[in-house]
């Protein structure tokens, strides 16, 4: 197009709940991978970021949202290619609805991108069976100097060893799993995403996905942003259930 664009990509991580299943909106970044809306500021259209983050998802999800606030900017090398390329992220909070629009979006649980999160029923299986050996031999094959710290990090952010889970520590996780090569997008360095736990998602989007959701978390317990997910009216069983569904655990009804 002719429009005049500025060099600032934006994303956005658009959640909502569906029943007992917390959603994220992913839309076709090419034919075998999805991604975030994302798009870039457009100097002509957007006199704010969140005009331009508003415009980008209501382009390519029709998709109606009253709350965003804006998450981080990432910038890492080699995020994109073809150079440095800096993002500014969004997270929005959406009621749930039917999507669709020419980036074909679909809704899809958070604990498809992110497995070992989901604890309502216990542990998940790919902590026992995958993560907790990849740490073991991380930690085994660590330099006398680096293991201390590194069996420091595996215990504060996998709950390893006498410290427990902490449900806030999402982004530590992944870049962690990232780091011992057990998601898709370190498997291969560009292209097509490779094996690994969880659903890839384009570029660095899933590290963004998991940025948003520590922020949501980290939120539950003193802000009310969760009434963002829910109708105007609700029970208070239902408020609890959506909670639970996205913190991953559940919680003591009365203490609730």
């Amino acid at each position: 197009t002719n429009a005049a664009r500025a060099d600032v990509g934006l994303n956005a991580v658009i959640i909502s709940v569906d029943g007992t299943t917390p959603k994220l909106l992913t839309v076709a970044r090419g034919p075998h991978e999805d991604g975030l809306p994302s798009g870039h500021l457009d100097d002509a259209a957007d006199r704010t970021l969140e005009q331009g983050v508003r415009r980008l998802v209501g382009r390519e999800t029709s998709l109606p949202v009253r709350y965003f606030e804006q998450l981080y900017t990432f910038g890492d090398r080699n995020r994109a290619p073809g150079g440095r390329s800096l993002a500014v992220a969004y997270l929005a909070l959406v009621r749930h609805q039917d999507v669709g629009g020419p980036a074909h979006p679909r809704w899809r649980s958070c604990y498809e991108l992110f497995p070992w999160e989901e604890w309502r029923d216990g542990p998940p299986a790919a902590l026992e069976a995958t993560i907790v050996p990849a740490l073991e031999r991380w930690l085994a094959t660590s330099e006398p100097g680096d293991l201390s710290t590194r069996k420091e990090r595996a215990e504060l952010t996998f709950g390893m060893g006498h410290a427990r889970w902490d449900p806030v520590r999402v982004l530590d996780r992944y870049e962690l799993l990232y780091e011992l090569r057990l998601v898709g997008e370190a498997a291969t360095a560009g292209g097509r995403p490779g094996p690994g736990l969880g659903l890839p998602l384009a570029l660095d989007h899933r590290r963004i996905a998991a940025a948003a959701l520590e922020r949501l978390r980290g939120k539950l317990a003193y802000r009310p942003v969760v009434f963002e997910v829910l109708p105007d009216t609700f029970t208070l069983s239902r408020l609890q259930q959506v909670v639970e569904a996205l913190a991953g655990q559940g919680l003591h009804k009365p203490n609730f």
